[in-house]
């Protein structure tokens, strides 16, 4: 099967296509045909080693445990092992790795009982690949924060992958949401449901005089200083994505530690976790119309270098989808 390997860090064209052996499914395990995957944040982040604490978790010197990248996938399940009863050959289904990746390939095996289900009946393929990366980071960020109902809630980067669905998600659970994006990506972002948008091409949202609940950065860009000055005393600023020097990553952490032992407000970072039932939830709300996603660009396989360049750049709509053509 074709893959895109990366045996060092690097820029986008250390990502290479190469014919590898396709898998077989463990007895536990399913064989799933890609159709479509995505170029997440983490995928760009682990190529090029970007924060440098991505080395301690894979390789020092060059990738050793991850080769393949690619976290999240649609496809048709091709066979099963012999202990599956949940999914059959011919299933449509949608899914996600997670850290494990590998879903840059034809085809991925994946656990029955991981982050794996039937597709939604009213996404294509192309769209439901690009839901549990952005959708499980939201929610788990909003649940940590422990959103209520009238909090007003700004969202930092509110067209990216995790932005679109903090900006559904957090109307979902009743906030009052403003969205703060470029000029290109304002009309998205309200038709997500955002009540307010700022273009921060035009305005600096910290100077605008309003108090949030709640200042959701998904992009690691928004700052500590211009955060805490527009939260409420012992609001929640949360924090997702981030890059630099291991100085400057240790650095924010005893800033935001700091930060909420004075009670100024509560600092919520680190790395987004699946809970059971996410998938379920978010396949709910998108069967009943409540949920989308959005997909600035689609790639062939071969494309892939490029796909990362236009992920890592920083400034696109929502998702970049790889659609995978079968012979």
């Amino acid at each position: 099967m074709k893959a895109a390997v990366y045996t060092r860090y690097g820029p986008p064209d250390v990502v290479q296509i190469k014919d590898i052996e396709k898998p077989a499914p463990k007895d536990n395990e399913v064989l799933v045909r890609i159709h479509a995957t995505t170029v997440c944040a983490a995928d760009w982040r682990m190529r090029k080693a970007d924060p440098f604490l991505v080395r301690f978790m894979i390789g020092l010197w060059r990738p050793k445990k991850v080769n393949i990248l690619g976290m999240e996938f649609a496809g048709t399940v091709e066979s099963v092992g012999k202990a599956v009863t949940r999914f059959a050959a011919g299933d449509q289904v949608f899914g996600s790795t997670g850290f494990k990746f590998g879903t840059h390939a034809e085809y991925v095996c994946v656990p029955e009982d991981g982050a794996l289900a039937i597709k939604p009946v009213n996404m294509t393929h192309e769209e439901a690949a690009a839901v549990l990366f952005g959708g499980v980071s939201a929610l788990h960020f909003l649940r940590e924060a422990k959103i209520q109902a009238g909090q007003k809630v700004l969202i930092y980067g509110a067209s990216g992958s995790v932005g679109i669905f903090a900006v559904q998600l957090a109307r979902h659970f009743g906030a009052q949401v403003t969205g703060v994006c470029s000029t290109a990506n304002l009309d998205l972002v309200k038709s997500l449901g955002a009540d307010e948008v700022v273009d921060y091409t035009r305005e600096d949202f910290s100077r605008a005089g309003r108090v949030y609940d709640m200042v959701f950065d998904t992009v690691g860009k928004s700052g500590f200083s211009r955060s805490l000055k527009s939260l409420k005393r012992g609001g929640l600023y949360v924090r997702v994505g981030g890059s630099g020097r291991l100085t400057s990553i240790l650095g924010g952490m005893l800033r935001g530690m700091w930060v909420s032992m004075t009670g100024a407000a509560k600092v919520i970072s680190g790395v987004a976790r699946g809970a059971a039932g996410d998938q379920s939830f978010l396949k709910g709300l998108i069967e009943a119309g409540k949920l989308r996603t959005v997909i600035d660009r689609r790639y062939s396989l071969d494309e892939i270098a490029e796909a990362h360049r236009h992920a890592e750049a920083g400034h696109k709509k929502g998702h970049v989808v790889i659609v995978l053509e079968h012979v």
